[in-house]
C-alpha cells in the first residue's frame, strides 16, 4: 500500500505529523480530569451540597463578584454562561488548551465536576490563586 503513496505525499504526512505533535506538546492541560472530582473531596463535598459557594470563589479568583456569580448560579440559563465564562478565564489564566464552546458543553453535561475541576486548577499547583479565604 505504501508503493502507491507518492513520495511528496510521504513527506508532507510526515511533516504535517510533526507539526500537530509539537503544537499539542506545547499546549497545556487541566491538572485535574473532568471526572476528577474526588482527588479533592472536600471540594468536592462543598460543591455538592453548597455549587454557588464554589462557583464564587472560582469568580473571584479571577477578579470577578464572588456574590454575584454565586446568585448567578440559580437563574436558569444564566448559570451556565457565567459559569462557562469563569472556567474561560481560568482556562485563560492558566494557559490550558481549549475553547468557550469546550467551556459551554462542560458546564451544561456535568456542571459539579466542571466547577470542581476549576476550582482545583485555581487553588493547586505553583504560584496558583487560592480558593480560599483569605
Amino acid at each position: 500500500m505504501a508503493s502507491f503513496v507518492p513520495f511528496y505525499s510521504h513527506h508532507f504526512l510526515l511533516g504535517l505529523a510533526q507539526l500537530l505533535l509539537s503544537q499539542s506538546a506545547m499546549s497545556k492541560d487541566w491538572s485535574h480530569g473532568l471526572f476528577g472530582c474526588f482527588d479533592d473531596c472536600g471540594t468536592c463535598l462543598v460543591t455538592h451540597f453548597c455549587h454557588c459557594y464554589t462557583a464564587g470563589k472560582n469568580a473571584e479568583a479571577v477578579g470577578d463578584s464572588c456574590l454575584l456569580c454565586g446568585l448567578a448560579t440559580f437563574v436558569p440559563l444564566a448559570n451556565v454562561f457565567f459559569m462557562a465564562q469563569i472556567r474561560s478565564k481560568i482556562r485563560e489564566a492558566k494557559g490550558i488548551d481549549g475553547t468557550f464552546v469546550n467551556d459551554l458543553l462542560a458546564t451544561c453535561c456535568c456542571p459539579l465536576c466542571m466547577l470542581v475541576q476549576s476550582a482545583q486548577e485555581v487553588k493547586g499547583g505553583p504560584g496558583a490563586m487560592s480558593i480560599a479565604r483569605s
